[in-house]
């Protein structure tokens, strides 16, 4: 027996001396580049936990300056004081200023958001738009600050995103450091809005790369650890919402409540998603109809805000006192579901009016009214084997944000690392598997990739949908000339059959072709102009195409897996 530990023992020490000298031969070859990697990520995720507190604290001190509020926490107690045409006006001045800055600076007159940075990271390298991105800050700003009826997450998740773009501009860094950057920004961000680190991170894995690869996670939780810390500098170690109330699960015989819950939440967020869609639909079809300026279409949103505002001022800016009376049951069961229908209809406004804003906020806002309003009838209906109704209120702010996010891990945390309260933990999953189970089925997985699905752009289904949009045919074919080319009459005879492709079109407009024509190449062509016939540069092979697709999913693939 003795041997035998000896000899045991001899074999462990052998296999960690073997350990530690792979872990010094990776130290001296690899390990300074890696150090100098995880170096930007720590300033990156400075950078963004700075962008995130000053674009917190500016529209902190432009709301107190433009409300008269002594505390906007409190901004709808405040706007219930002011004249009524200080209400509608307000909303109606920021929006037009909005659409101004929006007119002159993009070329669409549509914010930039979550959304576009999660098509940065699956088809741009991990790079967002620069100059589209800092007016859309500032247009986001401005529309915060006057009372537009959104969340100032998505906005700082973009404008995190714009800092990580320059950086790897600067650096020229290739896809897999650029995605990674993006992520040390979006999760500093993400942690420094809401003073949760270990949140911020998986959001970043979770939402926007799409991947929970070993690779990306040690600077992404450094980032993420950097903006919580600046977070903390400024406002303390204290949580966003400090309850007073926070329930008790009585057992296991509410959990059912909690599945029924998540179903609800899962519907009321995706009418939430799908009035915002209405609402940008509505909107565009009247600006065409009518022959209206872009500027114009903020304007007249701020206006109809201010209107709603001026009976329901609970709907004005990110809604935290509305939020903190429903975590706290606060409410009556009348007040809770009048006031998510109004907030719903007010996001649906600001969104459709291309004002600016993120839908986290609002979704928390709506989603712990949902939890109330279940709750006062369910704690009503069985009052012996339930909690307090307010613990439906933290599950349901869960529930309705993790669907309209589509992230139940990154969205579960975050409601934990809100409250401080980790009792909760076992209703908030329940209602949370629910929700997003539902809503995924009813939209494109979430707010973020519908957006992006209805712009043709189809992140949703993984990589294998949208790499092809990647590639570009003339990157693809084989040169005119070429041996294993077609001759160029073999080429012109296809032309003549309306067969061909230009060469700065992807291979996603490309392999339709191949399929429904069944022809082994397609002639690649350029046009100098509509009246000259196009000139021949090569031709795409079915099978190049094939083998292209085929290494850009393997690429994808070691990506997310190493």
């Amino acid at each position: 027996m003795k041997k035998t530990t000896r000899s045991l023992m001899l074999t462990q020490r052998a296999l960690v001396r073997a350990a530690l000298r792979d872990g010094w031969r990776v130290l001296r070859h690899r390990g300074p580049s890696q150090v100098q990697f995880w170096f930007i990520a720590l300033m990156i995720g400075i950078a963004g936990g700075f962008a995130a507190l000053f674009f917190r604290m500016g529209i902190t001190a432009l709301q107190a300056w433009v409300y008269g509020a002594d505390d906007v926490l409190f901004l709808h107690t405040f706007a219930e004081s002011l004249e009524w045409y200080w209400v509608l006006l307000i909303p109606a001045l920021g929006g037009l200023v909005v659409g101004v800055i929006l007119h002159n600076f993009t070329p669409d007159g549509r914010v930039r958001s979550v959304a576009d940075v999660i098509e940065g990271s699956a088809l741009r390298d991990g790079r967002v738009e620069v100059k589209e991105g800092l007016a859309s800050a500032l247009a986001s700003f401005l529309t915060l600050s006057t009372g537009g009826s959104t969340g100032r997450e998505g906005p700082v998740v973009h404008l995190a995103a714009v800092i990580s773009t320059w950086v790897s501009n600067r650096i020229q860094a290739d896809g897999l450091t650029g995605r990674d950057l993006l992520g040390c920004a979006v999760a500093a961000a993400v942690s420094a809005s809401f003073n949760a680190p270990i949140a911020g991170a998986l959001f970043a894995l979770e939402v926007v790369l799409r991947h929970f690869a070993v690779h990306a996670f040690a600077p992404i939780v450094i980032a993420s650890v950097a903006g919580t810390v600046i977070n903390r500098l400024a406002y303390g170690d204290v949580t966003e919402f400090d309850l007073v109330t926070p329930g008790a699960l009585q057992f296991y015989v509410e959990l059912p409540a909690f599945l029924i819950l998540g179903t609800i939440c899962g519907l009321v967020a995706v009418v939430l998603m799908r009035s915002i869609f209405w609402a940008d639909a509505l909107a565009g079809f009247v600006q065409d109809h009518l022959h209206l300026p872009r500027w114009l279409r903020p304007t007249a949103a701020g206006a109809l805000l201010g209107l709603m505002a001026i009976w329901f001022p609970h709907i004005i800016g990110v809604g935290y006192e509305t939020t903190v009376l429903a975590l706290t049951g606060s409410l009556l069961l009348w007040q809770a579901i009048l006031f998510a229908i109004f907030k719903t209809a007010a996001v649906a406004v600001t969104m459709g009016g291309r004002m600016g804003g993120g839908v986290f906020s609002p979704a928390l806002m709506i989603g712990a009214l949902t939890g109330l309003a279940f709750g006062l009838i369910a704690t009503s209906v069985l009052p012996d084997v339930s909690g307090t109704h307010t613990l439906y209120a933290f599950a349901g702010m869960g529930a309705v944000a993790a669907a309209v996010l589509g992230a139940p891990i990154s969205t579960t945390l975050i409601v934990f690392e809100l409250t401080g309260d980790w009792q909760i933990g076992l209703a908030v999953m329940v209602a949370v598997s629910m929700s997003t189970a539902l809503a995924s089925r009813l939209v494109d997985r979430s707010f973020f990739l519908t957006q992006l699905s209805k712009r043709e752009i189809h992140c949703a289904a993984g990589p294998q949908a949208y790499v092809l949009a990647l590639i570009r045919a003339g990157a693809v074919m084989r040169p005119l000339g070429d041996p294993r080319c077609a001759t160029s009459e073999d080429c012109a005879a296809l032309i003549d059959q309306g067969l061909c492709i230009v060469a700065a079109a992807s291979l996603e407009a490309a392999m339709p072709i191949f399929d429904r024509a069944d022809i082994a190449y397609l002639p690649v062509v350029v046009r100098n102009d509509e009246d000259s016939d196009p000139e021949i540069l090569g031709a795409l092979y079915h099978i190049d195409a094939l083998k292209a697709y085929n290494r850009a999913l393997a690429a994808a693939a070691a990506e997310e897996h190493s």
